[in-house]
């Protein structure tokens, strides 16, 4: 029973850090219908940039959001405007597949030039600390990334839900034409929205390097993943995107106690499979998207 409760636990901090992983990538899709392969090449960077700042100063990786956040925030309206609004709408999602794909090479090649390919970890005072609850054993860092990433979770939907951006950003995501018509910008709100989606890409990859081994083509790893949960949650749904990856992250810690932990992951291609044969639309999106 303890261990049986410690992956429970152990399920829903990673369904936390993998609903922020993928949020981004929601964000994208709903928005401009673009296909950001990229992201997770971009959490990867972040995850180095928060090594790299703990290393250098000896500070809480943590810190290093401050200034992380605005530059991936500005990296991506820069990526927008200057890459992504040049294709042709009839295109955008084959295309932006191509074109994010080149990025993500590029990010991947540029960490390997700078930091080299070897191995880094973030080593804190906290790393091999733990909580005991009703038996269960509760890494920090696992706690500590799960409660940034529902911070940055309920800041993104209060953001969403209560400014004139994010409603803007909603109207967009619901139906594009209909927001021109009432006046929205929707080309800056792309931008912006884009923006919001790389912040979102430099907390989740501060958060991954609390306890990951990083080194540069990691991003791939984390493509599938993000992906399955985006398309079970329903493409352009944050709300879904939440509840798969929640539901996924549960399944696939329960699943490393009789498969071990390398198998366990297949479950992200075998419900994504199943979800692209019989729900293309996704199993949350439309329920959950409409209450959001």
């Amino acid at each position: 029973m303890a261990l049986l409760l410690q992956s429970l636990i152990l399920g829903i901090l990673l369904g936390g850090l993998y609903a922020l992983l993928a949020s981004g990538l929601t964000l994208y899709f709903g928005v401009m219908r673009v296909v950001m392969i990229a992201h997770s090449a971009f959490l990867i960077l972040a995850a180095y940039l928060a090594w790299w700042f703990t290393s250098t100063t000896g500070i809480d990786p943590l810190v290093s959001l401050i200034g992380t956040v605005p530059l991936f925030f500005v990296l991506g309206v820069l990526m927008q405007r200057v890459l992504l609004s040049r294709l042709k709408p009839a295109t955008l999602t084959m295309m932006s597949v191509l074109l994010t794909f080149a990025v993500a090479l590029t990010i991947e090649g540029t960490i390997g030039f700078v930091f080299t390919g070897t191995q880094r970890r973030i080593q804190l005072p906290y790393s091999g600390s733990s909580l005991e609850f009703f038996g269960a054993q509760i890494a920090v860092v696992k706690l500590i990334a799960f409660v940034l990433a529902a911070v940055s979770l309920t800041v993104l939907y209060l953001v969403l839900k209560k400014t004139r951006f994010g409603q803007a950003l909603r109207a967009t995501i619901q139906n594009k034409e209909a927001a021109e018509l009432v006046g929205i910008d929707t080309r800056k709100v792309a931008g912006y929205g884009f923006g919001v989606g790389l912040a979102t890409a430099a907390i989740g990859g501060t958060a991954l390097a609390l306890d990951a081994t990083i080194y540069p083509s990691l991003h791939w790893h984390w493509i599938g993943p993000l992906m399955a949960i985006i398309v079970v949650g329903g493409l352009g749904s944050i709300p879904g995107a939440a509840a798969a990856a929640m539901i996924l992250g549960v399944s696939q810690s329960l699943l490393q106690i009789p498969m071990g932990t390398t198998w366990a992951q297949t479950i992200f291609y075998v419900v994504l499979f199943a979800t692209l044969v019989f729900r293309p639309h996704g199993f949350f999106g439309g329920r959950l998207a409409q209450r959001f």
